[in-house]
């Protein structure tokens, strides 16, 4: 990896770009480090045993594994060491209020997809830069289309950070041997040809009837409305889902449903769905709820669960497609009549 662009060389020459880009650059720069130290955590044999042990749960109800609150420890501790009006985390019950005279905000999710811990399948952190609203109080509470920078970092095979900052998305791989993150992809673009999708299907009994649809019209392959063929993919874990899109298409759906507890959604809006949301378009993706899209949408609360779906645009669109169209969905659904039915020549 030696000669690729280092991120810190990366992030130098944005520093220069704006008011803001300073202090966007030295949070970046901070969870990279932090990155790094969550990395060697991860990796470390003799934390093997006690990564995955549950600790209780967190504020938001959902159980947390020691793992989660050593990568928040760590997380926190390198961005206390920066200007930044107010952080917020999936392991805080609020916000915690810093500098007021600082230019930023940051929402982190330390610690992705750590029920994959104990089965060695990646895991990562996410995260989300905003401006500094001088009601501090309002931080969190800004719609998507706000966000001056966002990425996530995955801890698999290899540690890659993935960063928007406002002008494309590229992606940083650790280089062990020299400590730091070289550029790997540049400029990435989602393709626009989708051979795969990603849902629980376990779930089907609880989805709406245009998710149904939407899932049975991949199912039917070229026989289908969609006329190819599909894999199905399902890792748990967001960053994961996420990456794989990135680098080779695709569309990920984590939809509302009739379980107790599913009906908003599952995945947290200003920490998880608004910084994905914002790499999969910076990408020239899409990522809606099914109904509206995600940058669109602001919080009323700091734990505020969301559908989402996001990908490749037209697999995207068609769900879109499938929600508001009641008349499509039962075209869709009919068994008589629809391409795979009765009637299909």
């Amino acid at each position: 990896m030696t000669g690729q662009l280092r991120l810190d060389d990366h992030l130098q020459r944005y520093s220069e770009t704006a008011p803001h880009a300073l202090a966007v650059a030295a949070a970046v720069d901070a969870i990279a480090a932090a990155a790094i130290e969550i990395a060697d955590l991860i990796a470390t044999g003799d934390l093997a045993d006690a990564s995955g042990l549950t600790t209780g749960r967190n504020s938001d109800g959902d159980v947390q594994r020691d793992l989660d609150v050593q990568a928040d420890a760590i997380l926190r501790r390198c961005l206390g060491k920066l200007p930044i009006a107010a952080l917020a985390s999936e392991e805080m019950r609020e916000p915690q209020i810093g500098d007021r005279a600082a230019k930023i905000c940051v929402a982190i999710d330390p610690l992705d997809g750590s029920s994959n811990i104990d089965i060695n399948m990646t895991v990562g952190t996410i995260f989300s830069i905003l401006p500094a609203p001088d009601d501090l109080a309002l931080a969190f509470h800004q719609r998507g289309s706000a966000q001056l920078a966002a990425g996530f970092v995955t801890y698999g095979p290899q540690t890659s950070l993935v960063l928007t900052l406002g002008e494309g998305v590229d992606i940083f791989t650790l280089d062990r041997g020299s400590g730091c993150f070289r550029l790997a992809r540049s400029a990435v673009q989602i393709s626009e040809t989708c051979e795969e999708f990603a849902i629980n299907a376990s779930n089907r009994r609880h989805w709406e009837q245009p998710v149904r649809a939407f899932v049975d019209e991949c199912l039917a392959g070229v026989e289908g409305q969609a006329n190819h063929n599909f894999n199905m993919r399902w890792v748990g874990s967001l960053v994961a889902e996420a990456y794989r899109i990135l680098t080779r298409g695709g569309v990920f759906l984590y939809p509302s449903d009739s379980r107790p507890g599913y009906g908003d959604g599952r995945l947290r809006l200003v920490y998880e769905a608004h910084p994905m949301a914002y790499i999969v378009e910076q990408a020239g993706g899409s990522a809606s709820t099914g109904r509206e899209r995600i940058l669109e949408l602001s919080a009323q609360s700091l734990h505020q669960r969301v559908p989402l779906i996001m990908g490749s645009n037209n697999e995207v669109q068609r769900v879109e497609e499938l929600h508001c169209d009641p008349l499509l969905v039962a075209s869709v659904s009919a068994p008589l009549f629809a391409r795979r039915g009765f009637f299909r020549l």
